[in-house]
């Protein structure tokens, strides 16, 4: 039982946010008006994505100081996880964008800054799986994993700040949801959301590992 407690608490944390996001009273809002609770779904991927690759980022530091496979194997679980959070949020945000600035993508510099983003990670697993000999696909995944990472925040967080123009909250002067409109109500499914899907993510990547483990030794 003490090992499942975080899993209870995932999808106790899900189902609240998912149905606390459909239906909770929101915020009525200019132009975003109902579309405002995607907030607890597109959003929430995204801060899921990022703390899954950041932990699979961790890993592979560990595994290129110890050459410990076993390092190797939990970081690209995590890359998995979060390249799916990763597009799922895009799809998500894909429906949004279409309810609110008209088209589902409109080349607005957070779109294209988060789908290189993606596909760097893409590359990474492809890269990987391209590669036969197992320290080898773990070194250069290593690496390129920390490299993967490296270039991520600025694309996400930083470049779309400087761009002339965009429609995405947090970019160029148009004010994050945090200063703007995340109000209380927001505030009471948004957060466990995140830990939520954080927790979904970890469950994922733990079968994986585990999954991947059996599959080694009936191997050898």
């Amino acid at each position: 039982m003490k090992k499942k407690w975080w899993k209870i608490l995932c999808v106790v944390l899900l189902t609240y946010s998912i149905l606390g996001g459909l239906l909770f009273d929101a915020p009525r809002l200019n132009i975003l008006n109902e579309t405002i609770r995607n907030l607890h779904f597109h959003v929430t991927m995204w801060f899921g994505m990022i703390i899954l690759l950041t932990a699979s980022v961790v890993y592979a530091i560990k595994y290129l100081r110890s050459n410990d496979l076993k390092h190797d194997h939990i970081s690209v679980e995590f890359a998995n996880a979060g390249v799916v959070f990763g597009v799922l949020g895009m799809i998500t945000g894909g429906f949004w964008a279409y309810y609110t600035w008209g088209e589902a993508w409109s080349g607005d510099p957070k779109q294209n800054s988060a789908a290189v983003c993606i596909l760097i990670y893409f590359a990474y697993l492809v890269l990987r799986n391209s590669l036969q000999d197992e320290q080898q696909k773990a070194r250069i995944g290593g690496i390129y994993n920390v490299f993967a990472f490296a270039v991520m925040i600025p694309l996400l967080f930083i470049l779309p700040r400087m761009a002339d123009s965009s429609l995405h909250p947090g970019s160029t002067g148009n004010p994050g949801f945090n200063a703007y409109d995340m109000d209380s109500r927001l505030r009471m499914v948004f957060y466990p959301a995140v830990i939520g899907w954080t927790l979904l993510g970890v469950w994922i990547t733990s079968l994986r590992v585990r999954t991947r483990r059996i599959t080694q030794a009936l191997e050898d």
